[in-house]
């Protein structure tokens, strides 16, 4: 199996894994959307709360808040030695305080943990009119997205890598003005692939021209995508998906 980087930004990755199957890429999918573990807020104790909003709705948006994630420095609650009660390697404290008029952002929330804050500092909690007053404290501890979508930590697509080709003397006007995804280009008169891995496998310029354009799957390529939502680096979820593999496998192989 060969791993080759196409497309690398803050927030996503998108590489070719070569010599690969579909029941690999989708545990490598499921793994990373499910079992890769991250921070969000599960209890919220309230202080004062004269909003318009009731507590329950409040607590509802802090959990969906995403929280940068240093999976070194915490373990899942399960798994800590202090059994569930709580303590500072499985659970951490965050302070939120809020007075009209105006809006209260994710970003005034104050956490005890500097690596551990709100992604998007400007998420609007609750909007306070004159008088109004919010005042709460949150613990926010490792989960799964398995158990909760607030702690998924992003998304994971893939597809085929297509096998395309075009023979020359075709309809190369029709064939390059078929594609909605700009996967050919015109040169000397002819229709060439510009670029492949934009291609979705949609057959359109198949339709176009049949007689001089085949398109088909790569049985065995394929071209992978991840995307954060900000609490993990998409080079994070991928690493951290492959350790959680790797561990299974090494569990079942040891198995007797």
């Amino acid at each position: 199996m060969q791993v080759e980087m196409i497309d690398k930004s803050k927030d996503s990755i998108t590489f070719l894994l070569k010599g690969s199957n579909t029941g690999f890429v989708n545990l490598l999918r499921k793994t990373i959307i499910d079992e890769v573990p991250t921070m969000a807020i599960e209890d919220v104790e309230f202080r004062k709360n004269n909003s318009v909003l009731y507590d329950e709705i409040v607590a509802h948006r802090l959990g969906l808040v995403p929280l940068k994630t240093d999976l070194k420095s915490y373990v899942m609650p399960e798994e800590c030695k202090c059994k569930g009660e709580g303590c500072s390697k499985c659970q951490l404290m965050l302070t939120l305080k809020g007075k009209g008029p105006g809006y209260v952002y994710a970003g005034e929330m104050e956490s005890k943990d500097p690596k551990v804050v709100p992604v998007h500092e400007k998420m609007p909690i609750v909007k306070l009119v004159k008088g109004q007053v919010i005042e709460l404290e949150c613990v926010a501890v490792l989960g799964r997205g398995k158990e909760h979508m607030k702690w998924s930590p992003g998304l994971a697509y893939y597809k085929y890598l297509p096998v395309l080709k075009v023979k020359k003397g075709g309809d190369a006007k029709a064939i390059v003005g078929s594609c909605p995804v700009g996967v050919f280009e015109l040169k000397g008169g002819e229709a060439s692939i510009k670029n492949l891995y934009n291609c979705h496998l949609c057959g359109a310029c198949v339709d176009a021209d049949p007689n001089h354009v085949t398109l088909e799957e790569s049985g065995e390529d394929f071209i992978f995508t991840v995307e954060s939502w900000g609490q993990l680096s998409p080079e994070e979820m991928v690493e951290t998906a492959v350790e959680i593999i790797q561990s299974k496998t090494d569990e079942v192989i040891s198995f007797k």
